[in-house]
């Protein structure tokens, strides 16, 4: 992965991970050949709703949210997979349960950092209604009183979020996890492993997208490459391009925001602050009438784009945390009914982080 200096070099230094779950002469069953290609079909139509039709919506809270929950829903293909595979857990590779395990720790951990930005952005929400408030009460004794919280709310927004100082090494880390463990003379196995292969480039790269959103930065969006022997592949590969390109055009712009609701409200909130700075006399009433009710249009979205994507980061937070407690749940179980074949040399308690 590129250093923050070179954010669009492309992030697949450790090989084709193929060469490691599919070693030469290896053929699946047709039952298990259909279900990896159920699942990668799946994740393909998944990957294709990341595109809107109009490309100005990228980056808007609504796109942002569809892709958290297309994200969503290709962690629960993989958690269906499993049953459908009737993959129990003694029956699990180590090495897959590293996988898993080091996994969930690390997206739990961005998961945190997206929810702390969200309440950060909605602290922003209530400072403006409590400017409309005053805004709003028509009388021009609190008009001074509300230009100087629309600049506290300014500052308020274009301050950085401390949290996202630990979002590179977790991105990081993620793409070193795309190097995927050799699996030995398990079907099963190779099948789980190709379709977490493609939930990791998937959850990789979203993540990616929203860090870079959130932090005001460019430098987090990654260029991933991936085999172009995947169904999958090309999909990826236009979506990728398609979201780069108008990602890093919002962001040569210079702005001060590059989510599409919260730049309407600073549009709005600065003609507001214009005509509060001039005067509002009985000639400019009615053009501050209409500059306030737009404000409030604009925040009211803008409430209701953060209230969604904030549920739906919290609902990807749970799927990724039930996956984990489950697994470790009855890895327990497993090591107290069996702690002497369950158990690897380093110990499986380790991996309860």
């Amino acid at each position: 992965m590129s250093r923050p200096q070179e954010p669009n070099r492309p992030f697949f230094h450790f090989g084709n991970p193929f060469r490691m779950i599919s070693p030469k002469g290896s053929q699946l069953s047709p039952r298990f050949l259909s279900l990896l290609n159920n699942f990668e079909a799946t994740l393909s139509e998944r990957l294709k709703k990341l595109v809107p039709k109009d490309k100005g919506d990228i980056l808007s809270l609504s796109w942002m949210k569809l892709a958290m929950e297309s994200l969503s829903e290709i962690h629960c293909d993989i958690k269906n997979l499993i049953t459908e595979l009737d993959l129990p857990l003694n029956d699990w590779d180590e090495k897959w349960m590293d996988v898993y395990l080091d996994i969930s720790v690390k997206l739990l951990d961005i998961s945190n950092a997206f929810t702390s930005e969200l309440a950060r952005l909605n602290q922003g929400h209530l400072m403006l209604q409590y400017v409309l408030h005053k805004l709003e009460s028509n009388s021009p004794d609190l008009f001074t009183r509300a230009s100087t919280l629309l600049d506290s709310w300014k500052q308020h927004i274009s301050s950085k979020n401390p949290r996202f100082e630990t979002c590179w090494p977790i991105l990081d880390n993620l793409v070193e996890s795309l190097n995927l463990p050799k699996i030995n003379n398990s079907s099963k196995g190779k099948v789980l492993m190709q379709a977490m292969y493609g939930a990791k480039v998937a959850t990789t790269y979203i993540c990616s997208v929203f860090t870079a959103a959130f932090s005001g930065s460019a430098k987090f969006l990654l260029d991933l490459s991936i085999p172009n022997t995947l169904p999958w592949a090309q999909v990826f590969s236009d979506v990728q391009t398609v979201v780069n390109v108008e990602i890093r055009n919002i962001f040569s712009c210079g702005k001060f925001t590059v989510l599409r609701e919260l730049e309407a409200v600073d549009a709005c909130a600065k003609k507001v602050s214009l005509l509060l700075q001039d005067g509002v006399g009985p000639s400019e009433r009615e053009s501050f009438k209409n500059s306030v009710s737009d404000l409030r249009t604009t925040e009211e979205k803008l409430a209701q784009g953060l209230d969604n994507l904030s549920k739906v980061v919290d609902s990807f937070f749970k799927i990724v945390l039930t996956g984990r407690n489950t697994l470790i749940c009855n890895l327990r179980n497993a090591n107290d009914a069996a702690p002497n074949s369950m158990i690897g040399k380093n110990g499986k308690e380790q991996l309860v982080r």
